[in-house]
């Protein structure tokens, strides 16, 4: 038998028989070697799937990690203007506490001048101070403290409802004999949110516009009570006077208010003619 037939042979065989041993070697039949082929490709493809999403994972990680520096700087960041800032409010709460102890000096010299408010004014403003529970009056100091979120709805320049009761009463204090020559300036501060309210946005550029509106707000009510618009002053400073960091709702609430000074007669106002002659 020739080679060729022998070829033939054994090609026949191996179609017929699944797996033949021959000499200690083993003979896979077409249908198996097909399948394992086959076998082998889908575990290439599955490994090769594997490999990009380790890549995939990786990236992700690297991403993360960087996201990550990111924010920690960020807070670093955030955490040194927090730090900057609490120095600045209480660099503001000295100046603003020297400047009262500056005014209250000025209020108690011994010069043979008309005490600033008579102990019956002092009294009775105090009384008011505690029926309403929301006007501030310190007994050793000249200064009435009303806080916006009483006067005001947020956002609004309208004075609320029991805001009108509260300033009737202070009006009439400020209208009896002793209290006549007392002069009233009213100071209107904001917190440091932006305006939200679009019909407020639209009338108010700024937070510096609302509060001097605020202010106004208050003095026409004044005047409507009967105060002398003589005795009246306004001015607005907007969010940069804060007692409080503007972190908070309540510490927000704190900056919103509006602060009404009762100053005797002689003591100098910037701007008023009679108690600054020299500059006029």
């Amino acid at each position: 038998m020739d080679n060729r037939s022998r070829f033939h042979l054994l090609r026949v065989v191996c179609a017929c028989a699944p797996i033949l041993s021959v000499g200690g070697c083993t003979v896979v039949s077409t249908s198996q070697l097909g399948t394992l082929r086959t076998e082998n490709r889908v575990l290439a493809d599955q490994n090769r799937a594997q490999l990009t999403e380790i890549e995939n994972l990786k990236s992700h990680c690297r991403e993360v990690e960087d996201q990550l520096i990111r924010r920690e700087e960020d807070i670093a960041l955030l955490e040194n203007q927090l730090e900057r800032n609490r120095r600045q409010i209480a660099n503001f709460q000295r100046e603003r506490e020297e400047l009262e102890a500056s005014v209250l000096a000025a209020l108690r010299r011994d010069d043979g001048r008309t005490a600033p408010l008579s102990e019956e004014t002092r009294t009775r403003l105090q009384s008011l101070s505690e029926r309403s529970g929301y006007l501030q009056f310190p007994p050793d100091s000249a200064i009435t403290k009303l806080e916006t979120d009483i006067l005001f709805d947020s956002g609004s320049e309208d004075l609320a409802p029991d805001a009108a009761r509260l300033l009737r009463e202070l009006a009439a204090e400020l209208n009896r004999r002793e209290a006549k020559p007392l002069r009233v300036v009213i100071v209107g501060h904001t917190d440091a949110e932006s305006i939200s309210k679009k019909p407020v946005r639209e009338q108010f550029k700024s937070n510096f516009h609302l509060s001097a509106a605020r202010s106004l707000a208050v003095a026409d009510a004044l005047r409507e009570f009967g105060v002398s618009p003589e005795r009246i002053a306004v001015s607005g400073y907007g969010p940069f006077q804060p007692v409080a960091p503007n972190i908070s709702p309540v510490d927000r609430r704190k900056n919103r208010r509006v602060e009404i000074f009762v100053m005797a007669p002689e003591v100098p106002l910037v701007g008023c003619v009679e108690t600054m002659p020299a500059l006029y």
